[in-house]
Protein backbone atom coordinates (compact mmCIF):
# COMPACT_ATOMS: atom_id res chain seq x y z
CA UNK A 1 0.00 0.00 0.00
CA UNK A 2 1.21 3.57 -1.06
CA UNK A 3 1.91 5.81 1.70
CA UNK A 4 -0.63 8.05 0.36
CA UNK A 5 -3.20 5.49 0.52
CA UNK A 6 -1.90 4.41 4.17
CA UNK A 7 -2.40 8.36 4.81
CA UNK A 8 -6.00 8.56 3.38
CA UNK A 9 -6.91 5.05 5.21
CA UNK A 10 -6.05 6.93 8.53
CA UNK A 11 -7.21 10.74 7.56
CA UNK A 12 -10.44 10.07 5.55
CA UNK A 13 -12.48 8.59 8.71
CA UNK A 14 -10.92 11.79 10.44
CA UNK A 15 -12.13 13.53 7.99
CA UNK A 16 -15.98 12.19 7.91
CA UNK A 17 -16.01 12.48 11.56
CA UNK A 18 -15.19 16.36 11.17
CA UNK A 19 -17.55 16.77 8.21
CA UNK A 20 -20.71 14.55 9.45
CA UNK A 21 -19.73 16.57 12.97
CA UNK A 22 -20.16 20.02 11.54
CA UNK A 23 -23.50 19.11 9.28
CA UNK A 24 -25.19 16.87 12.00
CA UNK A 25 -23.25 17.02 15.33
CA UNK A 26 -21.71 14.54 17.45
CA UNK A 27 -24.00 11.92 17.66
CA UNK A 28 -23.98 11.43 13.94
CA UNK A 29 -20.28 11.79 13.45
CA UNK A 30 -19.75 9.45 15.97
CA UNK A 31 -21.62 7.12 13.96
CA UNK A 32 -20.01 8.16 10.93
CA UNK A 33 -16.50 7.86 12.62
CA UNK A 34 -17.33 4.85 13.36
CA UNK A 35 -18.27 3.18 10.20
CA UNK A 36 -15.67 5.14 8.23
CA UNK A 37 -13.18 3.58 10.62
CA UNK A 38 -14.35 0.49 9.57
CA UNK A 39 -14.35 0.31 5.95
CA UNK A 40 -11.26 1.81 6.12
CA UNK A 41 -10.15 -1.24 7.91
CA UNK A 42 -11.59 -3.32 5.46
CA UNK A 43 -10.24 -1.87 2.22
CA UNK A 44 -6.52 -1.99 4.09
CA UNK A 45 -7.36 -5.77 4.39
CA UNK A 46 -8.54 -6.28 1.21
CA UNK A 47 -5.13 -4.21 -0.33
CA UNK A 48 -2.84 -5.99 1.86
CA UNK A 49 -4.31 -9.30 2.94
CA UNK A 50 -3.03 -8.34 6.82
CA UNK A 51 -4.93 -6.32 9.44
CA UNK A 52 -1.97 -3.57 10.64
CA UNK A 53 -1.71 -3.36 14.43
CA UNK A 54 -2.46 0.24 15.18
CA UNK A 55 -5.34 0.76 12.81
CA UNK A 56 -6.70 -2.39 14.17
CA UNK A 57 -6.40 -0.94 17.62
CA UNK A 58 -7.71 2.27 17.03
CA UNK A 59 -10.41 0.70 15.15
CA UNK A 60 -11.51 -1.53 18.04
CA UNK A 61 -11.65 1.55 20.56
CA UNK A 62 -13.60 3.69 17.59
CA UNK A 63 -15.99 0.90 17.58
CA UNK A 64 -16.48 0.61 21.78
CA UNK A 65 -16.28 4.27 22.79
CA UNK A 66 -18.20 5.19 19.95
CA UNK A 67 -20.73 2.57 20.75
CA UNK A 68 -20.76 3.68 23.97
CA UNK A 69 -21.64 7.23 23.21
CA UNK A 70 -24.45 6.29 21.04
CA UNK A 71 -25.81 3.73 23.51
CA UNK A 72 -25.46 6.17 26.06
CA UNK A 73 -26.45 9.23 24.25
CA UNK A 74 -23.21 11.09 25.84
CA UNK A 75 -20.30 12.60 23.72
CA UNK A 76 -17.84 11.97 27.04
CA UNK A 77 -16.52 8.49 26.04
CA UNK A 78 -15.88 9.60 22.04
CA UNK A 79 -14.26 12.46 23.70
CA UNK A 80 -12.17 9.70 26.05
CA UNK A 81 -11.03 7.39 22.99
CA UNK A 82 -8.15 9.66 22.36
CA UNK A 83 -6.80 9.90 26.31
CA UNK A 84 -7.18 5.74 26.11
CA UNK A 85 -5.88 4.78 23.25
CA UNK A 86 -2.77 7.22 23.23
CA UNK A 87 -2.11 6.11 27.50
CA UNK A 88 -2.76 2.23 26.17
CA UNK A 89 0.21 3.12 23.39
CA UNK A 90 2.34 4.78 26.03
CA UNK A 91 2.20 1.99 28.42
CA UNK A 92 2.53 -0.74 25.65
CA UNK A 93 6.07 1.01 24.51
CA UNK A 94 7.37 1.28 28.15
CA UNK A 95 5.98 -2.13 29.58
CA UNK A 96 7.87 -3.34 26.33
CA UNK A 97 11.21 -1.59 27.33
CA UNK A 98 11.00 -2.74 30.98
CA UNK A 99 10.53 -6.40 29.87
CA UNK A 100 13.49 -5.65 27.47
CA UNK A 101 10.95 -6.43 24.71
CA UNK A 102 11.11 -3.66 21.68
CA UNK A 103 7.36 -3.06 20.72
CA UNK A 104 8.46 -0.36 18.50
CA UNK A 105 11.15 -2.39 16.78
CA UNK A 106 8.85 -5.53 16.51
CA UNK A 107 5.95 -3.12 14.60
CA UNK A 108 8.53 -1.03 12.73
CA UNK A 109 11.50 -3.33 12.63
CA UNK A 110 10.59 -4.35 8.82
CA UNK A 111 11.12 -0.87 7.55
CA UNK A 112 13.55 0.11 9.79
CA UNK A 113 17.05 -0.98 10.94
CA UNK A 114 18.09 0.49 13.89
CA UNK A 115 20.70 -0.16 16.82
CA UNK A 116 19.23 -1.44 20.01
CA UNK A 117 19.85 1.71 21.81
CA UNK A 118 18.04 3.57 18.94
CA UNK A 119 14.73 1.43 19.20
CA UNK A 120 14.84 2.33 22.91
CA UNK A 121 15.52 5.93 22.63
CA UNK A 122 12.74 5.65 19.86
CA UNK A 123 10.76 4.12 22.02
CA UNK A 124 10.78 6.10 25.07
CA UNK A 125 10.28 9.52 22.72
CA UNK A 126 7.35 7.97 20.85
CA UNK A 127 5.90 6.85 24.63
CA UNK A 128 6.53 10.36 25.66
CA UNK A 129 4.89 11.81 22.55
CA UNK A 130 2.01 9.31 23.36
CA UNK A 131 1.21 10.69 26.97
CA UNK A 132 1.37 14.16 25.73
CA UNK A 133 -1.16 13.64 23.12
CA UNK A 134 -3.46 12.17 25.99
CA UNK A 135 -2.79 15.11 28.51
CA UNK A 136 -3.28 17.98 25.47
CA UNK A 137 -6.82 15.73 24.68
CA UNK A 138 -7.85 15.76 28.36
CA UNK A 139 -7.26 19.81 28.38
CA UNK A 140 -8.61 20.76 25.25
CA UNK A 141 -12.04 18.41 25.69
CA UNK A 142 -12.31 20.09 29.18
CA UNK A 143 -12.19 23.43 28.45
CA UNK A 144 -13.79 23.33 24.90
CA UNK A 145 -16.73 23.40 23.39
CA UNK A 146 -17.29 20.01 21.51
CA UNK A 147 -16.56 21.34 17.80
CA UNK A 148 -13.29 23.04 19.05
CA UNK A 149 -12.30 19.39 20.26
CA UNK A 150 -13.38 17.75 17.14
CA UNK A 151 -11.10 20.29 15.38
CA UNK A 152 -8.76 19.62 17.40
CA UNK A 153 -8.87 15.93 16.97
CA UNK A 154 -9.09 15.81 13.51
CA UNK A 155 -6.26 19.02 12.53
CA UNK A 156 -4.43 18.77 15.66
CA UNK A 157 -3.54 15.48 16.25
CA UNK A 158 -2.34 14.63 12.78
CA UNK A 159 -0.04 17.46 12.07
CA UNK A 160 1.52 17.12 15.70
CA UNK A 161 2.34 13.65 14.79
CA UNK A 162 3.55 13.74 11.58
CA UNK A 163 5.95 16.52 12.49
CA UNK A 164 7.15 14.58 15.82
CA UNK A 165 7.69 12.43 13.40
CA UNK A 166 10.02 14.15 11.15
CA UNK A 167 11.45 15.56 14.11
CA UNK A 168 12.59 11.82 14.81
CA UNK A 169 14.82 11.94 11.93
CA UNK A 170 17.67 12.69 13.31
CA UNK A 171 17.97 10.39 16.19
CA UNK A 172 16.97 7.69 13.29
CA UNK A 173 19.68 8.69 10.66
CA UNK A 174 22.09 8.58 14.05
CA UNK A 175 20.94 4.82 14.90
CA UNK A 176 20.04 3.18 11.67
CA UNK A 177 22.04 -0.24 10.77
CA UNK A 178 23.15 -0.63 7.40
CA UNK A 179 22.09 -3.72 6.24
CA UNK A 180 25.68 -5.23 5.65
CA UNK A 181 25.95 -4.63 9.60
CA UNK A 182 22.64 -5.81 10.36
CA UNK A 183 23.38 -9.26 8.13
CA UNK A 184 27.13 -9.19 10.13
CA UNK A 185 24.83 -9.31 13.50
CA UNK A 186 23.23 -11.95 12.84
Amino acid sequence: MTALLKLLMEAGPLLVFFITNARAGIMTGTAAFMVATALALIVSWRLEHRLPVMPLVTCGFVLLFGGLTLWLDDDLFIKLKPTVVNLLFATVLLAGLAFRRNVLKHVLGAMLALTDEGWRSLSRRWALFFVVLAVLNEVVWRTQPTDVWVNFKVFGIMPLTLVFSALQMPLILKHQVSQEDDKAGA
